[in-house]
């Protein structure tokens, strides 16, 4: 006799997915029992939230009455990618030619985010975005906007109407840029507060003070920044710290009171919970340690470092002094939305600074290590009871070279390998939002 689940009832279950699951439970570099793999399982949702990840023969023929059921038989699903930085105002101006940093910047991003004074424009490119984050399985991402508030209200409105979760914020900066894209500190509060209020936590949408990176921002700006998250605790603060040399050195000339470059944030109050920097790439173990004891996280952008030769990240760095850390995209310096073309560059990256990226800890890097650098591993992340049911659904024998390759793997492990390695967005199959499928490939 089947003995089945109190959970599938009629007040517990309206939705079912059924296909292989993989998901984590804790950081695979930490613990030996940090994922749970079933290759035939069955996700029980109620209302967009987990119900119970359970075995789906013991269960499939019991589903209640009228419950829509998705099967996915031979795919595998995983929490959906969570990106932790990325400025969709660069969508067009992705793959942009052959310079670094602060020549890029000023070459193609500051004319490229100057458009969005029309809000026509920004919500074109904010539809775009979204769309080619749900093509690529991402359900969750850290957005910077411009310095406009028509391009904040655009990536929000766009995000809002799929229900996607988004954490994003104008950005703020009042100096060494383009007049057009400048605002004194004054109106930038002002304008932050009326998007604080139109748009933090309506819904799935996080507010993010957004100084854009430290040579761009007086102090008086900085100081703004800082009375914004007092004022408003539960905010998100996001910015770029020590990506390229040249950056380093000039941050060094601007403030030349502080001992660094993540120095000059944690003197305005710009470190602590929630805070999530880019790069990171070049700082020394003090740095590293106040990061950890701040509770501020890193994103891991390893496109956009190699795109624009700024250097290689240090997971094995970040990890030993216990930093949380995202893997990230950065589009448009990165060059691709998929996450895994991203994890792609990761394991290369890490390759060259002499640390082996597991392609567990790859994916975790991907799903629950990214939530837990936004502190929202307690909604998103994993197939947990009452988590958000954002997932992907991936093909691993998407191409012709996938399938052979697939032919000669034995463990999940061998088969998440050869995922990132030759995956892209081909592999995404379908892209579920809170349940809900938002996105099937070969239609609109």
């Amino acid at each position: 006799m089947t003995v089945v689940p109190a959970a599938l009832d009629n007040d517990s279950c309206d939705t079912a997915i059924r296909a292989s699951f993989l998901h984590f439970l804790a950081d695979p570099d930490n613990t030996g029992d940090a994922y749970q793999y079933l290759e035939d399982g069955l996700l029980i949702l109620k209302q967009g939230r987990v119900q119970q990840l359970v075995n789906a023969l013991d269960c499939i023929d019991h589903l209640p009455d009228g419950s829509a059921l998705y099967d996915y038989s031979g795919s595998l699903v995983m929490p959906g990618f969570i990106d932790t930085h990325a400025h969709y105002p660069q969508t067009e101006m992705i793959a942009s030619y052959g310079l670094q940093l602060l020549d890029w910047l000023k070459q193609y991003t500051f004319p490229t985010e100057e458009k969005f004074c029309e809000r026509g424009y920004a919500d074109r490119i904010a539809e775009f975005y979204c769309e080619q984050m749900l093509r690529n399985g991402t359900t969750t991402s850290a957005v910077f906007a411009t310095v406009h508030p028509q391009s904040v209200d655009a990536i929000f409105e766009a995000a809002r109407r799929r229900d996607m979760c988004l954490v994003a914020g104008k950005v703020m900066m009042d100096r060494n840029a383009p007049a057009s894209l400048c605002d004194d500190p004054q109106q930038s509060y002002r304008q932050s507060v009326e998007l604080i209020q139109r748009w933090h936590l309506r819904g799935r949408l996080h507010y993010a003070v957004t100084p854009r990176f430290a040579p761009c921002c007086s102090p008086e700006q900085l100081e703004i920044c800082g009375r914004l998250l007092a004022e408003h605790p539960d905010l998100y603060l996001q910015s770029h710290a020590a990506e390229n040399v040249d950056e380093v050195r000039w941050v060094a000339e601007l403030f030349a009171d502080s001992r660094s470059y993540l120095d000059v944030y944690d003197r305005f109050g710009l470190l602590g919970p929630r805070a999530l920097y880019a790069h990171c790439i070049h700082l020394d173990e003090t740095d590293r340690e106040r990061m950890a004891e701040s509770g501020a996280a890193m994103a891991f952008c390893p496109t956009s470092n190699l795109f624009l030769g700024s250097g290689l990240f240090s997971l094995d760095s970040a990890g030993r002094h216990g930093i949380r850390v995202g893997l990230a995209t950065d589009v448009g310096a990165g060059t691709s939305f998929s996450q895994l073309q991203t994890l792609n560059e990761a394991y290369k990256v890490c390759q060259l600074a002499g640390h082996s990226l597991t392609p567990l800890k790859a994916f975790h890097l991907a799903t629950l290590g990214a939530a837990e650098s936004l502190y929202l591993d307690h909604r998103i992340g994993n197939f947990a009871v009452g988590k958000e049911a954002d997932f992907v659904v991936l093909d691993l024998q998407a191409t012709e070279l996938m399938k052979l390759r697939m032919q000669d793997t034995q463990s999940i492990e061998e088969k998440l390998f050869a995922l990132m390695m030759l995956g892209d967005d081909r592999c995404v199959q379908a892209t579920h939002v809170m349940g809900q499928r938002q996105y099937q490939q070969g239609r609109s």
